[in-house]
């Protein structure tokens, strides 16, 4: 089974949530703040590769971790305004809690090292 990187599933994550914003009219103060979380994710997963320490490991992704929960709520605020429907809402959501899977997982397996 060839699992999908955290790097490969932010990206797709990201891709489609502008895709979806870029078709949200007249709610831009919620879909700038989905934009800048979401991108977070890989943006901090991705620096966490280059990192000076494992601390400073640890610290990219648990900032990644809280980005992918931020994420979370600003796609709930969309759904709860009927901006995007069910079935987006829970796709993305269920793109967004296997990103936060695998930061969990990989931030134990550092830790417990």
């Amino acid at each position: 089974m060839n699992e999908k990187t955290i790097k490969e599933l932010s990206l797709e994550l990201i891709v489609e949530i502008t895709a979806i914003c870029d078709n949200i009219k007249g709610r831009s103060v919620f879909t700038n703040q989905l934009l800048r979380s979401c991108s977070s994710i890989g943006a901090n997963s991705h620096e966490a590769k280059y990192a000076q320490s494992n601390l400073d490991f640890i610290n990219k992704l648990e900032i990644a971790l809280k980005e992918c929960y931020e994420t979370e709520y600003w796609l709930e605020v969309l759904f709860n305004i009927n901006s995007i429907d069910e079935i987006t809402y829970k796709n993305l959501i269920n793109k967004c809690g296997t990103i936060r899977r695998k930061l969990i997982t990989s931030i134990t397996t550092v830790k417990n090292k």
